[in-house]
C-alpha cells in the first residue's frame, strides 16, 4: 500500500522534566490512534530538553563552577538508551500502531548525544541516528555521532531516515540520505525560523522526498516563569512551525505555529517516480564520473583493546 497517514507532534519539553514531557507525549495516543497515522515524527530534543539561553557557566579559557552543576542536572534529565523511556515509547508504538521518530538526549558514558529514536510497533527500538555535528555552543554539551547512526528503515509509510535540526543543512549528508533511498526524510528541530521552512522546502524538493518536520512548541519566559538572556519576555521561546512537504517541495499540512498540536496528512509514496521523473538526485541527474562520495559508517571508539 502506497497511501499512508503521516503526522508531526508538535510539543515542547516539560519544565519540570523528563517525566512530565513524557506524559505530555502519551496523552496525544487517542488522537494518533484515532487519526489511523502511520507515522509521527517528534521534535528535537524532546526528552531531555533544549536548554536554549544556558551558557553552561563557560567562557574562552575558564568555566565556571556553577556551569558544571548546570550540566549536571541537564545530564540527570537525559535519558538512557535502552531505559525506562524508550519502554514507554515502545509501548506507546504498540497501541497506537504507529511508528516513532522522537528526539532524545541521549547518555553515553559520561557524555550526551542528540539522537532521533526509531520505534517500531512490532520490534521496539530498531534504530538511534546521532547528530553528526551540533550547531555553534551545543558542542560544549553534545558529542558528535559517526557513520555508524545513519538509519533509514521500511516502514509502511515508506523509507523514512532522520536528520536532526542543522545537520540538514549539510549537503554530503543529504547525499548519502537520498542514496539510501530515503522516502520521507524526517526533521526533528528546535529552529523556528523562517529560513527553516525554505530549506525544508528545498530538501523535500532537492530528494524528490516526502518530508515532515517536527519542532518544539515554547511559551514566553514569562509564561515559563524564568528569564532568558537577551531575549524578549514575552516572545514565544520556540513557537513551532511543524511542517508536511510533498516530493515536489510543496506544503501539505502546517506550518503549525503558536501552539502545540497533532499535524497530520496523507502521503502517496507513488508519487515519487513522478516526481523524480525529470530529477533524480543520485540516479539519472548525478554525475558519477565526476562526482564520488564515501561515507564510513563504521563505529568510531577512541580506545581499541587487542590480544
Amino acid at each position: 500500500m502506497t497511501i499512508s497517514t503521516v503526522a508531526a507532534l508538535q510539543l515542547g519539553s516539560h519544565p519540570d522534566g523528563k517525566t512530565k514531557t513524557l506524559e505530555k507525549i502519551l496523552s496525544y495516543e487517542t488522537e494518533i490512534k484515532d487519526a489511523g497515522v502511520n507515522l509521527v515524527v517528534m521534535p528535537e530534543a524532546l526528552l531531555g530538553g533544549y536548554p536554549k539561553g544556558e551558557t553552561f557557566g563557560t567562557y574562552v579559557g575558564y568555566r565556571l563552577p556553577e556551569g558544571r552543576e548546570a550540566f549536571q542536572r541537564y545530564f540527570a534529565n537525559a535519558i538512557d538508551v535502552p531505559g525506562p523511556e524508550t519502554v514507554e515509547l515502545e509501548g506507546l508504538s504498540a497501541r497506537t500502531g504507529a511508528h516513532l521518530v522522537v528526539g532524545v538526549i541521549e547518555r553515553a558514558g559520561s557524555s550526551l548525544h542528540c539522537s532521533a529514536l526509531f520505534i517500531s510497533p512490532e520490534e521496539g527500538l530498531v534504530a538511534t541516528h546521532r547528530k553528526l555535528m551540533p550547531t555553534g555552543s551545543e558542542r560544549l554539551i553534545w558529542g558528535q555521532g559517526d557513520g555508524s547512526t545513519l538509519p533509514v528503515i521500511d516502514t509502511p509509510a515508506g523509507k523514512i531516515g532522520a536528520a536532526i535540526c542543522w545537520e540538514n543543512h549539510m549537503p554530503l549528508l543529504r547525499t548519502a540520505m537520498y542514496a539510501k533511498g530515503i522516502e520521507v526524510w524526517c526533521a526533528p528541530t528546535v529552529d523556528e525560523r523562517e529560513n527553516w521552512q525554505i530549506s525544508m522546502r528545498h530538501i523535500a524538493h532537492e530528494g524528490r522526498c516526502f518530508l515532515v518536520s517536527a519542532c518544539q512548541f515554547q511559551p514566553s519566559p514569562r509564561e515559563l516563569g524564568t528569564s532568558v538572556p537577551h531575549w524578549n519576555d514575552d516572545r514565544p521561546l520556540m513557537q513551532g512551525g511543524s511542517v508536511i512537504f510533498s516530493p515536489m517541495g510543496e506544503v501539505i499540512a502546517g506550518p503549525l505555529k503558536n501552539e502545540p498540536g497533532l499535524l497530520v496528512a496523507k502521503i502517496d509514496t507513488s508519487e515519487l517516480v513522478k516526481a523524480r521523473y525529470d530529477f533524480d538526485v543520485v540516479g539519472h541527474y548525478s554525475r558519477p564520473d565526476v562526482f564520488t562520495l564515501i561515507v564510513d559508517e563504521r563505529q568510531k571508539t577512541s580506545v581499541v583493546f587487542q590480544k
